[in-house]
C-alpha cells in the first residue's frame, strides 16, 4: 500500500488528482465549522452533547461534527445517500424506473437527476426538523439557541443547510470526475476520520488500565475481520460455448461470477440504525414535557440497552437479505447468461440456473448478515461491559475500511494504466 501511494506521487497526472481530492476534502472540513446564520454559538456548544445518541449521533459522525455545531454542512452528504437508496429500492417496485435503469447511460442520467431533486427535498425537510429538535433542547440547557425565533429565521436556516448539502453533492461529483475514488464515499470517510483525534484522546484518558491495553488489540482484530469478510467471495464458474457470429466462430472461454459474502455492504446497518433511532428521537420530541407511550418506548429502546441491540441485530439480518435481493436478481442474471451463450457447468440454463444462484446466494448471505450484526452490536456490548465510550461504531468502521479498499484499488488501476514495463520486458 505504501509503495502504491509513493508511486502515485511520482506520476504527475495522478499526483494532481490526489492533491485535488485533498483540496476538496479540506474545503468540506472548513464548511463543517462555518456556523449557520441566526444561531447562537454559545448556546449550540452547551446543547451539542444531546447529539451523542440515537440517529443524531450517527448523522453527527457522518457530518464530521457539523450537526453538533449546526454548521453550514450540518446535514453532511446523508440526504444524497438516502435519496440514492430510495431510488434504488423504487426501481424494484416502479416499472418506469426499472425501465430507465435498463436504458444504459441515458437512463442512469435521468435517475441521477431524480436523485438530486429528491436530495433537495429531503435536505430541506431534515433541516426544518433539526431546527425544531435543537429548539426543543433549549429547556434542558436553559439557553436561547435562536433569538427572536420566528418562521423567517427557520426558513433561512433551512435554506442555508439545504444549500450546504447541494454544495457537498457538487463537490463529491467533482472528486469523482477529476480526483481519485468515489467522491461521495470520500466525503463520508473524511467526516469519520476527522473524529480520530477525539477517539484517541478518549481512549488515553480512560481510567481503566485494562481498557487501555486491550483496546488496540480489539481494534486490530475488528479491522482484520472486516477486511477479511469484505474481500471474501464465492466464485461461480461460468463456461461460454463456441458461437458463430457472421462468418466467424468465436472461441468459447471460461470465467467466473464473484458473489461477495457481504454484497449489501453497510446499507443494512444504516437502515437498522435509522429505524431503531426513531422511537428515542420521537420520545425526546413528544414526551419531553410529559410521560406517555413514546417516553416509555424511548426508555425501552434506549441505545446501548439489550433490547436495542437485539432489535437492531434482527433488523440488520432482515435488511441484508432484502437489499441483497435488490442489488442482485438471479432470474435476470440467468436470463442474460443464457442469451450470451454462457452456462454454469453441471447446471441447466434458464430457471435451474436462477434457482442455483438463489440457493448459493441465500447460504452466502447468512454469515455476512451475522457478521454485520456482530460488528454493529460490538461497541454497545463493550460499552455495557466496560462503561467506556467509543468514538466509532460498527457502521463507521465498515465505511472507512470499505472506502479505503475501493480507493486503493482505483489508485492501483490508475498506476497500471501508466506503467507498461511488465509488457515490454
Amino acid at each position: 500500500m505504501i509503495s502504491t501511494i509513493l508511486g502515485a506521487f511520482r506520476v504527475k497526472e495522478i499526483r494532481r488528482k490526489v492533491l485535488f481530492t485533498f483540496a476538496i476534502l479540506g474545503l468540506y472540513r472548513l464548511g463543517s465549522y462555518i456556523p449557520a446564520p441566526a444561531v447562537s454559538q454559545s448556546a449550540i456548544n452547551q446543547i451539542s452533547q444531546s447529539t451523542s445518541s440515537g440517529i443524531l449521533g450517527l448523522l453527527n459522525t457522518f457530518s464530521g461534527g457539523g450537526l453538533g455545531r449546526l454548521a453550514l454542512f450540518a446535514l453532511g452528504i446523508m440526504p444524497y445517500i438516502t435519496a440514492s437508496i430510495i431510488l434504488q429500492l423504487m426501481q424494484v417496485v416502479v416499472p418506469s424506473l426499472e425501465k430507465l435503469s435498463k436504458e444504459g447511460e441515458v437512463g442512469q442520467q435521468r435517475i441521477t437527476q431524480y436523485t438530486r431533486y429528491l436530495t433537495v427535498g429531503l435536505a430541506f425537510a431534515q433541516s426544518i426538523g433539526y431546527v425544531f429538535l435543537f429548539k426543543s433542547l433549549e429547556n434542558q440547557s436553559g439557553v436561547t439557541l435562536i433569538p427572536n425565533f420566528n418562521v423567517g429565521k427557520v426558513f433561512m436556516i433551512a435554506i442555508t443547510l439545504t444549500a450546504g448539502t447541494v454544495l457537498l453533492m457538487w463537490l463529491g461529483e467533482l472528486i469523482t470526475q477529476r480526483g481519485i475514488g468515489n467522491g461521495i464515499s470520500l466525503l463520508i470517510l473524511a467526516s469519520i476520520v476527522s473524529r480520530i483525534p477525539g477517539g484517541l484522546q478518549s481512549w488515553w484518558n480512560n481510567p481503566s488500565q485494562v481498557f487501555k491495553v486491550m483496546m488496540p488489540f480489539i481494534a486490530f482484530g475488528v479491522v482484520a475481520a472486516v477486511v477479511f469478510v469484505q474481500s471474501g467471495q464465492r466464485r461461480i464458474p461460468i463456461q461460454y460455448a463456441r458461437r458463430v457470429i457472421g462468418q466467424r466462430m468465436t472461441q468459447g472461454g471460461q470465467t467466473f461470477l464473484p458473489l461477495q459474502v457481504n454484497m449489501a455492504n453497510v446499507i443494512p446497518v444504516i437502515f437498522a440504525a435509522s429505524v431503531m433511532a426513531i422511537p428515542p428521537t420521537l420520545g425526546q420530541l413528544i414526551g419531553q414535557n410529559r410521560r406517555g407511550f413514546w417516553t416509555n418506548l424511548a426508555n425501552f429502546l434506549n441505545p446501548g440497552g439489550w433490547h436495542y441491540i437485539a432489535g437492531e441485530s434482527i433488523l440488520i439480518i432482515v435488511f441484508t437479505y432484502f437489499y441483497t435481493a435488490v442489488v442482485f436478481n438471479p432470474i435476470d442474471y440467468a436470463d442474460n447468461l443464457r442469451k450470451s451463450g454462457g452456462f454454469i457447468p453441471g447446471v441447466r440454463p434458464g430457471r435451474p440456473t436462477a434457482e442455483f444462484l438463489d440457493r448459493v446466494l441465500a447460504r452466502l448471505t447468512f454469515p455476512g448478515a451475522l457478521f454485520l450484526a456482530a460488528i454493529a452490536a460490538l461497541p454497545a456490548v463493550l460499552i455495557a461491559r466496560t462503561g467506556a465510550t467509543f468514538a466509532f461504531g460498527g457502521t463507521s468502521i465498515l465505511i472507512v475500511i470499505g472506502v479505503a479498499l475501493d480507493t486503493m484499488r482505483q489508485l492501483e488501476a490508475q498506476l497500471k494504466m501508466r506503467n507498461y514495463e511488465g509488457f515490454l520486458k
